[in-house]
């Protein structure tokens, strides 16, 4: 089985209501790339996108009548969990769990302006161990 360069086996696809604006948070929270952008003949709506976020690939589009909003629950590595916090509010989230030190990494969740929630985590050194 063959799949195109930068896609995944299984890849999420959001229906969000303002795709523009999520596009715009993605790409200054995340630090994501813009890899395909597709509007609707005559439109300024999205009938497709792709986000390329480090590795991994969202796809989606504008809500519509036939295409109800619908959020989603997003686990993101990062860099810097405190930073990406701090932006994310920035770009009006809100904190559903503050930031803290887990088992797995430093992690908090943020619910986007658009009703996705994002688990950002970031590892810490002593939890880049081997999984058995």
């Amino acid at each position: 089985m063959e799949i195109p360069s930068g896609h995944q086996t299984v890849m999420p696809y959001l229906i969000i209501a303002g795709a523009a604006g999520f596009i715009a948070f993605c790409q200054k929270v995340f630090h994501a790339r813009l890899t395909a952008h597709h509007l609707q003949e005559g439109s300024d709506r999205v009938q497709h996108a792709e986000l390329q976020l480090g590795n991994s690939t969202l796809m989606l589009s504008d809500a519509s009548e036939q295409w109800k909003p619908q959020t989603a629950n997003l686990f993101v590595y990062v860099a810097d969990a405190d930073a990406t916090h701090r932006q994310a509010l920035k770009q009006g989230a809100t904190t559903l769990m503050e930031l803290s030190n887990k088992d797995y990494g430093r992690t908090c969740g943020v619910t986007d302006p658009y009703g996705n929630v994002w688990w950002i985590t970031a590892i810490l050194k002593q939890h880049l161990q081997p999984r058995s």
